[in-house]
């Protein structure tokens, strides 16, 4: 599977799935379930979404909500478990991981099996504001797995990250706080033609 395009990470709010089946219909190239609070009727809901649209669903920080849901894959960060156990219990689904701003816990990564690495963040991030700044420079230290870049990007940014780079692009804020998130949607889709 070709990872690259738009990865849509799902707001932390209520009533959220409209604007997910929004974003999967302006062309999103995967989708990540992010919940701190585990919803699993949630979770449900937005897995037969994607399945429905053709896009990937990726799974955040849970294995086994993974499993119960039949995603494609899940998205482990530096405290989030074991990316060697993830990958034996995922053979054949897509891993990736958080690596912050360090080149070698991206090697390290791929070495355990990642199947993608992100970068981030890249900007100012209004949903992680303290997360730590990425550099652009690491999209360019010749990593053989897609990279994906996160944090504060927007359409009016994201064409840096892709110059650097960059496969995936993955959006919260500039995505589903849009006025029209499918129209959103389809103007980072155009970034990758």
């Amino acid at each position: 599977m070709k990872l690259r395009g738009l990865y849509a990470i799902t707001p932390e709010e209520a009533g959220m799935l409209d604007k997910v089946r929004q974003a999967l219909d302006g062309g999103i190239a995967l989708l990540q379930y992010r919940r701190k609070q585990r919803d699993l009727q949630e979770a449900r809901e937005v897995a037969a979404l994607a399945r429905r649209h053709g896009v990937p669903l990726i799974v955040n920080d849970d294995v086994e909500l993974a499993l119960a849901l039949g995603a494609q894959g899940v998205h482990l960060g530096r405290d989030d478990g074991d990316l060697g156990a993830a990958r034996r219990r995922l053979p054949g689904r897509i891993l990736g991981a958080s690596c912050y701003n360090d080149a070698e816990l991206a090697r390290r990564a791929i070495g355990a099996g990642a199947d993608y690495v992100a970068f981030g963040s890249v900007f100012a991030s209004p949903t992680k504001p303290a997360a730590v700044r990425a550099p652009l420079a690491l999209f360019a230290i010749g990593l053989e797995v897609p990279l994906c870049a996160i944090g504060g990007i927007t359409v009016d940014n994201a064409s840096q990250v892709l110059a650097a780079g960059a496969d995936l692009i993955a959006v919260v804020s500039d995505l589903f706080d849009a006025p029209d998130i499918a129209a959103r949607a389809a103007q980072y889709r155009r970034l990758f033609a």
